[in-house]
């Protein structure tokens, strides 16, 4: 196996939203292999998203989520917008969506999704030392805030509302901050 990125012969949009872009790409491999591949055509700015712990609780929101027309159960979560750090977007994230901002963020990971096929990457941070400050945010209707005991953290496992793989993951790597048993 090579190291060797694949060449890229040929990049175009085939098809466009007011949200999403898909790129096909044709290729060329190390062993002159050539492949067409499609994929989501990402932003460049980045995603965060934060696991707030605040008076020995978690803090989560329950919001629709369009893709599985449900409500989820997760953790504040948005895109970087133009000019703003990861740190700076995670702050602001915590204000609009659970109404709590940070004192002391720490950066946990970068987290990929379906690398294959999308491009973004998402930097998960915890957030700690915690006081009430509301933004407002974008959303249709009102995040509600869901806090959840730290010592119960493996229940959220249980939970079928609590389904996002980067929730999860982001549950794990906060666990692992923080050493929870």
């Amino acid at each position: 196996m090579s190291d060797r990125k694949p060449e890229i012969l040929h990049a175009e949009v085939v098809a466009k939203s007011r949200l999403f872009q898909i790129e096909q790409v044709h290729l060329r491999f190390a062993n002159q292999v050539e492949r067409q591949y499609e994929r989501m055509k990402g932003n460049n700015r980045g995603a965060v998203m934060v696991v707030p712990v605040h008076q020995g609780q978690l803090l989560l929101g329950r919001e629709y989520a369009a893709g599985t027309h449900s409500y989820e159960l997760g953790f504040p979560k948005g895109l970087v917008d133009p000019g703003e750090t990861p740190e700076q977007a995670a702050n602001r994230e915590l204000q609009e969506e659970i109404g709590f901002a940070s004192r002391r963020l720490m950066h946990l990971m970068e987290l990929s999704l379906a690398p294959g096929y999308f491009a973004s990457k998402m930097q998960i941070f915890i957030a700690e030392d915690l006081y009430e400050s509301h933004l407002e945010g974008d959303e249709p209707e009102p995040i509600e805030m869901v806090p959840w005991p730290l010592e119960k953290w493996r229940d959220l496992l249980l939970q079928s509302d609590f389904s996002e793989s980067r929730s999860v993951s982001a549950l794990f790597l906060a666990q692992e901050h923080l050493k929870l048993k």
